[in-house]
């Protein structure tokens, strides 16, 4: 009734999806993990300034948790936008692309090897 071809393809094709989607959890579990070490550290960067007056004259803190606040939102901009524009599809048209470019040149090779006298091969043989 059904044939074992299409089956394991089905099962490849399931295989990769929940492959991907487990990658895209981990991205975002690890996105959220970043967020409460930045609260966090946040916090604990205003207690270091304030309460224990390290470095009081000057408010530091402000561009230690401005950098860390840059550094979480390419993090953001990383999971939810580059992800999309260079996510698994873009990987899949660039792997075909390399992948096309090899059989051509394969093919180029191969011509010209079938254009090139026997003569000529064997002295490129001798050469090597």
């Amino acid at each position: 009734m059904f044939s074992k071809k299409k089956n394991s393809k089905l099962d490849v094709e399931q295989h990769e999806l929940v492959e991907n989607a487990q990658k895209r959890i981990a991205q975002k579990k690890r996105l959220y993990t970043h967020f409460v070490v930045f609260l966090i550290g946040s916090v604990f960067l205003i207690l270091i300034n304030k309460i224990l007056k390290y470095g009081q004259e000057y408010d530091w803190f402000i561009w230690a948790i401005t950098f860390w606040a840059f550094l979480f939102a390419l993090h953001i901009f990383n999971v939810f936008v580059t992800n999309r524009f260079m996510g698994k599809e873009w990987e899949r048209s660039q792997r075909e692309k390399l992948v096309q470019k090899q059989k051509d040149r394969i093919n180029e090779l191969e011509k010209e090897l079938d254009s090139t006298p026997p003569l000529e091969i064997e002295s490129k043989k001798k050469l090597f």
